[in-house]
């Protein structure tokens, strides 16, 4: 449930609400506007049945919440949230383009695909350094020694970078050298990952999964925000459905859903949700039209001989073209790039 105070209501009404609710071993979570002030409950709302709160002094109304995500919930946090990647903000008026290889695959490959993407619009650089496949036998990562190779980018370009971790062990070797976590679709429901990812403090981009309804995804960023951990990303990167034109179906109606729902920022995978180079740059405006706060999309100096999804990669003057075709459309969004 939600509590709304009145506009303007005194510091001694709100204090004596959230004392309350405290006193009866919930939690809570303060939204102050600058008007009205939302305090969002959480926690077994039967145990203030007795309170009387709607005659509370300073209370607007009591707004019951259905959907089990709290802190994610739209309803708790009215206002956008804006997450503060290194010299990046996700969710404000920035529109926001990570872009990268799939795979680290040496220094060379990684530096040079920086300077690349940074050039045509990029602000923020992904790379695989550990790598979840389908199959035990394919290129699984550098690892650390990727990690140190993003640490090296960034230092070289000023670019922010994200890399994906998949165990505690990733998450405690990452922390030292990237400014945002990601949670890939097969983690997303890896609860006790989320928990640990919600400690570090560091941004989590987290990706939806291969088959997750939009409240399953919602209630996977409930762990990390639970952990007191507010600087959560949400990515849209396509599910399984029955169609096998595209690797997955991209559902771009999540866009506006989660904007609705949410006060989380969400962003489009095109690259992983298609697997199809050529279908990369339609769906990017797709995202953009629809809402989206930015994209992640694959690239590589040479993905012929790529080591991880090469036929979904861009080369560098495809990104560069793709850059210079979105700005209209992010301009007609209201947003900058």
């Amino acid at each position: 449930m939600i509590i709304v105070m009145k506009p303007h209501a005194k510091r001694e009404s709100i204090e004596h609400i959230l004392n309350l609710i405290k006193e009866n071993g919930l939690d809570t979570h303060v939204s102050q506007g600058k008007e009205v002030t939302i305090i969002g409950v959480v926690g077994d709302k039967s145990k203030l049945m007795t309170q009387n709160l709607e005659i509370a002094e300073d209370v607007d109304k009591i707004v019951p919440v259905t959907e089990s995500y709290k802190l994610a919930n739209r309803k708790f946090h009215p206002e956008p949230t804006v997450v503060k990647v290194g010299n990046t903000s996700i969710g404000g008026d920035e529109f926001v383009i990570m872009s990268g290889p799939c795979a680290i695959e040496s220094r060379e490959q990684l530096l040079e695909t920086a300077f690349a993407i940074k050039k045509a619009g990029a602000t923020i650089l992904r790379g695989g350094a550990y790598k979840p496949r389908t199959s035990p036998y394919s290129f699984q990562g550098l690892e650390e020694e990727g990690l140190k190779y993003m640490k090296e980018a960034r230092e070289a370009t000023g670019l922010s970078v994200v890399c994906e971790v998949t165990s505690l062990a990733a998450i405690e070797t990452a922390v030292k050298y990237v400014d945002m976590l990601q949670i890939g679709a097969r983690n997303m429901q890896n609860f006790y990952l989320l928990k640990e990812a919600g400690k570090t403090g560091l941004p989590v981009l987290l990706k939806r999964g291969l088959a997750a309804t939009i409240d399953d995804w919602l209630n996977a960023s409930e762990y990390i925000i639970s952990e007191g951990n507010p600087n959560v990303v949400l990515c849209e990167r396509g599910i399984r459905t029955f169609e096998t034109a595209t690797r997955n179906t991209l559902d771009i109606s999540a866009v506006p859903v989660i904007k609705e729902k949410s006060h989380l920022p969400i962003i489009v995978d095109p690259s992983h949700a298609t697997g199809v180079r050529s279908y990369v740059a339609p769906l990017s405006k797709c995202a953009v039209a629809a809402g989206a706060d930015g994209l992640m999309i694959e690239t590589h100096p040479n993905p012929a001989i790529a080591l991880s999804d090469g036929p979904q990669s861009l080369t560098f003057p495809q990104f560069e073209q793709l850059c210079t075709e979105l700005r209209p459309f992010a301009e007609l969004m209201g947003k900058k790039f």
